[in-house]
């Protein structure tokens, strides 16, 4: 199940760093309204949350049920996404997740179970699953193509 995730995780980069640089700077800063996130607050966020489960992956190894999570409207506002160039928060999120599938990789097997704290209790496995599913319901959004449902 890891290594699906594995190859999932490295075509979501492939196919959709493309499309997203693509995307208009100007288009990417319109907010529906002001509680919403912009394009770019939605890279961000992905960028964030990347950043945020790399750390579980990490700490699982050596921890026991690490508590894990974060605020990600508070982290979206204080890294301040909005004023970020485009080109970069793609760049960056693409160079993250690259690195994500490096992290995973390295995982023995027998770690693969550990668990995580997220709200919730998860196992790293099922935390890389649901990253992607995660990840394709965003990019989704930020591409305005056909949705991918996500609880």
């Amino acid at each position: 199940m890891m290594n699906a995730s594995i190859e999932q995780l490295s075509h979501i980069v492939q196919t959709y760093s493309l499309l997203l640089f693509e995307l208009d700077e100007h288009d990417a800063m319109y907010k529906s309204s002001p509680e919403k996130w912009s394009k770019k607050e939605l890279i961000g966020h992905l960028f964030d949350s990347a950043q945020n489960n790399i750390r579980r992956f990490v700490v699982a190894q050596y921890e026991d049920r690490p508590y894990i999570i974060y605020d990600q409207d508070t982290w979206v506002q204080a890294a301040g996404y909005q004023h970020h160039p485009l080109p970069e928060l793609i760049k960056l999120w693409e160079l993250l997740n690259k690195h994500m599938i490096r992290v995973l990789e390295n995982i023995p097997a027998s770690m693969h179970e550990r668990e995580v704290f997220t709200g919730s209790i998860h196992s790293i496995q099922w935390l890389a699953s649901d990253y992607n599913k995660h990840l394709l319901h965003h990019l989704h959004q930020v591409l305005e193509l056909e949705p991918v449902a996500y609880p």
